[in-house]
C-alpha cells in the first residue's frame, strides 16, 4: 500500500483538497502576468526625435500647418516612406519640404542623432520603462535585455528554491515566494533607475520560481492518485486565463508603474492566506518528521468529515504505507545517470533540444506582439486564448498518433508557419495575425507534449532530476528568445529564421526519440536500455501522467530531488497537461 491509499482513507479528494488545490491555482492568475508583464511594462510607443529648442511648436505657432506637417520640415521618413524616422532628424529644418507636392531630393540632406531626446506618443501607453529611460534606437537592447535578467531569475529561483525546499519543505518556502513576490514586485514600480528596476525583476523572477514551483508540489502532493490528471487539467486553465487578465489590467491602466504594482499587490493577500496550508506529509516523513506528519493527516480527516480516522491513523500505519517511499529516498542518484548509458545519453540529447526550443520558439513569438501591426491588447487576450484549443489538441494527437509523431508534428508546423509569416506582407495583418497565432498554438501544444513524454521517458530513479535538468534547458531558452528580437535591425526577418530553424532542429531530434504509448513506465536505467537500446517489451495498457509545473507563458520547474510523490504517478492512467 502507498500514500495515495492513504490519502483515500482520510476522504480522498475531499474539501479540504478542493480548497487546498483552489487557494494554491488562484496566483497562477497573476503568474502569467509576470512572464509576459515586460510586454507592457516595456512596450514601444510610436516616437520620433525631439524637436532642438528653437524650433519647438510653440515658437513656431505662427505657421499655418498642423504639427504632422511640420515634423516633416525636421524628421526625415524611414526607409519604407511611410512614417517618420525613429532615430534621425535633419540638421537644419527642411521648410521647402512643407510645400504641397514636394518633390525635393532628401537623400542628400544632413541628418543627425536625436540630441535632445525623444518625443513619445501617448494614445496607446501612458508611460512605459522605454519612455521613461528612452530605450529606444541605440539604447532598445536595453528593453530585451530586462526580460532576459527576468528569466535569470526565475531560473536561478528553480536552482535555489528546488534546493530549499528539499530542505525546509514546500509550506515555508512557498509562504516565502509570496512575500519576497509582493514586496519586490511592488518595490519594482519605485524603481528610480533602469539598473534598480532590473535588479526587482530578477529578485522576482526568483520569487515568481519559488511560488510555481512549490505550489505545484504541495498541491499535487495532498491529491490523489487518479484526481491528479483532471485537476492538473483544470488548474492549467488559471495560467491560461492570466493571460487575457493581463491585457485587460495593461489596457485599463496604461502606466507601468500602476500595472506593475496592481499584478504584485495581491501577493500579500496570497501570503496571508498560505499560512492555512499543510505541509506536504509526504516530504515530513521522508524527513523523518513522522509525527508532524500524522499531525497534517489528522488534520485533513477532520476537515474532510473523517473523525473516526483520527484514531485509526497511527505512527505504525503511516509507516506501513509510506515503506517504499522511504526506502526508495535512500537511494541515490546523480545528473550523471542522465548520459552514463546509450540510451540515457539519446533521450537527454534529444530532450534538451526539444525543450530549448520549444520554450525559444514560444517566447519569440509571446515577447513581441506590438510587431503584427494589431492591437497589442487585443494580441495578448488572442495569444491567451489559442491556448485553450492548443490543449485539447495536444491532448487528442497523444492518444491517437503516439508521443513521438506529435512532438515532431507540432514543432514542424510551428516551424512552418513561422517561416510563412516571414513572406507576408506588413499591410495584411489579419493574415499575420492569424499565422501567428497557430504558431503560438502549435508551440503551447509542443510544451503540453513534451511535458507528459519526458515523465515517460526518465526511468522513476531519475525521473526527478531529468525533470529539472531538461526544465532548466527550457529556462535558457527564454533567456534567450528576447535577446534575438534584437536582430530586426540587422534584418527584419532574422528573428523569425532563427526561432523557426530551431523549431526544425527539435522536430529533428524529436524523431530519434523512442515511442511510449501504450508501454509501461521504466522503472529503473536498466529498463529504459532494454526497452529502447536493443531490447524489447510488449505493450500493455499505459499506466503513467506527466509531471506537471506552471509556465508561458507558463513556465515553472519540477522540484524536489527526492521524487516524493513520483513513485504514486505510475498508478495513474492517462495523460497530463501542462500549464504554461
Amino acid at each position: 500500500m502507498g500514500f495515495s491509499e492513504l490519502l483515500q482513507e482520510v476522504g480522498g479528494f475531499g474539501r479540504y483538497q478542493w480548497l487546498h488545490v483552489t487557494l494554491i491555482s488562484i496566483p497562477g492568475l497573476l503568474m502569467a502576468s509576470q512572464n509576459l508583464l515586460n510586454n507592457f511594462v516595456s512596450g514601444i510607443p510610436t516616437h520620433h526625435c525631439r524637436l532642438p529648442a528653437n524650433h519647438s511648436f510653440y515658437n513656431l505657432s505662427h505657421l499655418q500647418v498642423d504639427e504632422k506637417q511640420l515634423l516633416r520640415a525636421f524628421i526625415p521618413l524611414d526607409s519604407s516612406g511611410s512614417r517618420l524616422d525613429r532615430c534621425r532628424r535633419f540638421v537644419e529644418p527642411q521648410w521647402q519640404l512643407l510645400a504641397l507636392n514636394s518633390s525635393a531630393n532628401i537623400s542628400q540632406i544632413q541628418t543627425e542623432e536625436c540630441l535632445d531626446g525623444w518625443t513619445f506618443d501617448r494614445s496607446e501607453f501612458l508611460a512605459t520603462t522605454v519612455s521613461e529611460w528612452e530605450l529606444v534606437c541605440s539604447l532598445r537592447p536595453l528593453k530585451q535585455m530586462i526580460q532576459t535578467i527576468y528569466m535569470g531569475g526565475v531560473l536561478a529561483g528553480a536552482i535555489i528554491y528546488g534546493g530549499l525546499s528539499d530542505r525546509f519543505g514546500r509550506r515555508s518556502v512557498l509562504i516565502w515566494s509570496y512575500l519576497q513576490l509582493g514586496v519586490l514586485g511592488c518595490s519594482s514600480a519605485l524603481s528610480p533607475s533602469y539598473s534598480t528596476y532590473c535588479v526587482f525583476r530578477f529578485l522576482s523572477g526568483m520569487a515568481v520560481s519559488g511560488v510555481i514551483l512549490n505550489g505545484v508540489s504541495l498541491k499535487v502532493e495532498w491529491i490523489p492518485t487518479r484526481e491528479r490528471t483532471l485537476v492538473g487539467t483544470l488548474t492549467s486553465f488559471f495560467f491560461t486565463f492570466g493571460q487575457m487578465i493581463l491585457a485587460g489590467l495593461a489596457y485599463w491602466l496604461r502606466d507601468w508603474r500602476k500595472l506593475q504594482v496592481v499584478v504584485c499587490a495581491p501577493q500579500f493577500l496570497f501570503f496571508a492566506y498560505s499560512w492555512w496550508y499543510s505541509e506536504s506529509a509526504r516530504w515530513l516523513v521522508l524527513k523523518r518528521r513522522s509525527e508532524d506528519a500524522l499531525k497534517s493527516l489528522h488534520r485533513v480527516a477532520r476537515i474532510n468529515g473523517k473523525p473516526e480516522i483520527v484514531e485509526k491513523l497511527t505512527l505504525e500505519v503511516l509507516h506501513s504505507h509510506m515503506k517504499k517511499e522511504m526506502d526508495s529516498s535512500r537511494l541515490s542518484h546523480t545528473a550523471y545517470d542522465l548520459l552514463r548509458t546509450r540510451g540515457m545519453r539519446r533521450i537527454s540529447i534529444c530532450l534538451v533540444a526539444v525543450w530549448f526550443s520549444t520554450s525559444f520558439a514560444y517566447y519569440g513569438l509571446a515577447m513581441d506582439l506590438q510587431k503584427f501591426g494589431v492591437s497589442i491588447y487585443l494580441m495578448q487576450i488572442i495569444f491567451g486564448f489559442v491556448d485553450f484549443p492548443a490543449k485539447l489538441l495536444a491532448l487528442g494527437m497523444l492518444s491517437y498518433l503516439g508521443r513521438r509523431v506529435s512532438q515532431a508534428a507540432c514543432l514542424f508546423l510551428s516551424a512552418l508557419i513561422i517561416f510563412a509569416n516571414i513572406f507576408v506582407p506588413a499591410d495584411m495583418q489579419t493574415v499575420r495575425t492569424t499565422l501567428a497565432c497557430l504558431g503560438k498554438g502549435f508551440t503551447s501544444a509542443s510544451f503540453t507534449t513534451v511535458y507528459l513524454y519526458t515523465g515517460e521517458l526518465y526511468p522513476t530513479v531519475i525521473r526527478q532530476t531529468g525533470m529539472g535538468f531538461v526544465s532548466t534547458m527550457a529556462r535558457i531558452g527564454s533567456m534567450a528568445a528576447p535577446a534575438v528580437l534584437i536582430l530586426d535591425e540587422v534584418f527584419p526577418a532574422l528573428p523569425s529564421v532563427v526561432y523557426g530553424g530551431a523549431a526544425v532542429l527539435a522536430g529533428c531530434f524529436a524523431c530519434f526519440l523512442p515511442e511510449t504509448l501504450n508501454i509501461p513506465l521504466p522503472d529503473t536505467i536498466e529498463d529504459v536500455e532494454d526497452k529502447w537500446s536493443g531490447g524489447s517489451s510488449s505493450p500493455q495498457q499505459h499506466e503513467g501522467v506527466a509531471l506537471k509545473e506552471g509556465c508561458p507563458g507558463d513556465m515553472g520547474s519540477v522540484v524536489s530531488t527526492e521524487g516524493v510523490a513520483l513513485k504514486e504517478l505510475r498508478d495513474a492512467e492517462g495523460t497530463g497537461l501542462n500549464a504554461l
